[in-house]
């Protein structure tokens, strides 16, 4: 490992811990040429997906295009960042599990809304009016009432 900050090729981990979902290890360095300390994290590397768009292109699986996707949906709702990484990292652990190599943007586009549904129903309907291409108000309107139905249908946590 090269050091940030001087280059030097010679390091020793100071400290290494998994992350608590075991994903990666973070690994404190020190250089032993110029002393400093750096961080870096490493975790496995997984076979890369190919996403299959709608008009039959494909491009690598990109989690920051997702994450800005949910960033968009979820803007000045109170959702904090950490917890939309948490749910684009799942969709991704999600998707390795499901599929080896092409994966349909369909399926990315499914994961993310049930997700989303779950999480802030603000933010789905943002979502669900993109990915679905929702072409007037009256599409706002029949998701609202298909959330609004599903909300009313379950219990009541205060009820318990």
């Amino acid at each position: 490992m090269r050091c940030p900050y001087c280059k030097e090729d010679d390091d020793r981990v100071v400290n290494s811990r998994p992350s608590g979902d075991g994903t990666y290890v973070k690994r404190r360095r020190e250089c032993s040429g110029c002393g400093r300390r750096y961080t870096t994290y490493e975790r496995i590397e997984e076979s890369v997906l190919r996403v299959v768009k709608k008009d039959g292109t494909r491009e690598d699986f990109s989690l920051c295009k997702l994450l800005e996707g949910l960033n968009k949906a979820c803007y000045k709702r109170p959702i904090p960042a950490e917890r939309l990484t948490q749910l684009a990292e799942s969709i991704e652990r999600e998707l390795h599990r499901e599929y080896e190599g092409e994966v349909p943007s369909r399926r990315i586009g499914e994961l993310a809304m049930a997700r989303l549904r779950e999480l802030d129903q603000v933010a789905y309907i943002r979502f669900a009016s993109v990915y679905r291409e929702f072409k007037d108000v009256r599409d706002f309107v029949e998701e609202a009432d298909t959330v609004l139905r599903s909300a009313s249908q379950e219990p009541d946590p205060a009820d318990a």
